[in-house]
């Protein structure tokens, strides 16, 4: 479990259940009063090469905001849920977007109001709905803190309708494995060649272990999926790739490889990126490559149209090949 340098928290969770049970869990860790979650003039007010010192923060507060994102993907809403920001220091994560705001992990206790309306919108549906929960945080990681999945889990169990999606970069899925999902929760695992965990997903599971998360969550009843994601164009990226996939063929069990379908996004960067990196990590890799990326709208990147054409095309061809039976259910 996370052990924190310091809990910032709203008193008012207080008068909810997990908010006692995270103070008493933590008893012993310096704690700070704070008016808004979603502002904390001391953290704001540090510098990027402290990045990794605000890591060690755990903030707790109240969600307030439960608006439902329709999406096309892999679900059918992306949906604010129990956690924001992770403990984890990928040089590239989506959620920094701002590093004094989204960069810690952030916990909201009021669990019970935000799954009520999944359960409510699910049941009123004609048709089963997906909803993915996790798009803002991982989900395996919080719930060794929370015990927030479980919780799910078991609660979602009780509905109808429906069905519940996340992904993960982590392997600690034992005690999810315990439960009887009824097949309404779908695991996304994502993976990269080992360089990359090693240089640039700091702080996450190593490939081997995720590996074998995927298959105790097949042998225990999940579906799941696997993320190549996010693709980086390193040196060498064709043979890193192609190798990856060819250990995922080697080393996912059988029942796995029956169903398990794919998700392919390149990587996006952002100047925000670059200067936490650089002040935080000046070590690090450098993910800024000029002569590959374009401009993608405000102080943004992406690769160029050519390049990612390149990499669609890799990908699509070495799936097929090592997986022809498995669905790609977008590259992007």
């Amino acid at each position: 479990m996370f052990i924190p340098n310091y809990i910032y928290y709203e008193k008012e969770i207080e008068n909810y259940e997990l908010g006692k049970q995270l103070l008493n869990q933590y008893k012993d860790v310096p704690k700070i009063i704070i008016d808004n979650h979603n502002n904390i003039e001391e953290l704001r007010k540090k510098s990027n090469s402290e990045f990794i010192n605000l890591k060690r923060n755990l903030i707790i507060g109240i969600r307030k905001t439960h608006k439902f994102v329709p999406n096309h993907k892999v679900s059918d809403f992306l949906v604010p849920y129990t956690s924001s920001g992770c403990t984890a220091m990928c040089l590239y994560c989506y959620l920094v977007c701002n590093y004094n705001k989204c960069s810690y992990l952030r916990l909201f206790v009021n669990r019970e109001e935000m799954l009520d309306k999944i359960i409510k919108v699910a049941n009123n549906s004609e048709q089963d709905l997906t909803f993915e929960i996790g798009s803002n945080s991982d989900l395996i990681l919080e719930n060794t803190i929370t015990g927030n999945l479980d919780w799910t889990i078991k609660k979602f169990n009780e509905t109808s309708k429906g069905y519940l999606t996340f992904p993960t970069k982590f392997d600690m899925v034992d005690s999810i494995c315990k439960i009887d999902q009824k097949g309404k929760i779908i695991v996304r695992m994502s993976v990269n060649p080992e360089i990359i965990i090693n240089k640039i997903e700091f702080g996450t599971s190593r490939l081997k272990n995720r590996i074998e998360a995927i298959n105790k969550l097949k042998n225990a009843g999940y579906k799941v999926g696997i993320l190549i994601a996010p693709v980086v164009f390193i040196e060498n990226w064709r043979t890193e790739y192609e190798n990856l996939i060819k250990n995922l063929k080697e080393n996912l069990s059988e029942e796995v490889k029956k169903d398990v379908f794919f998700e392919v996004i390149f990587m996006t960067y952002s100047y925000v990126h670059r200067m936490i990196n650089n002040e935080a990590f000046p070590n690090a890799v450098n993910l800024f490559k000029p002569e590959l990326m374009t401009g993608r709208g405000r102080g943004k990147y992406m690769y160029k149209p050519s390049i990612k054409k390149e990499g669609e095309d890799f990908f699509l061809d070495k799936l097929k090949k090592y997986f022809p039976e498995n669905k790609i259910i977008y590259i992007v």
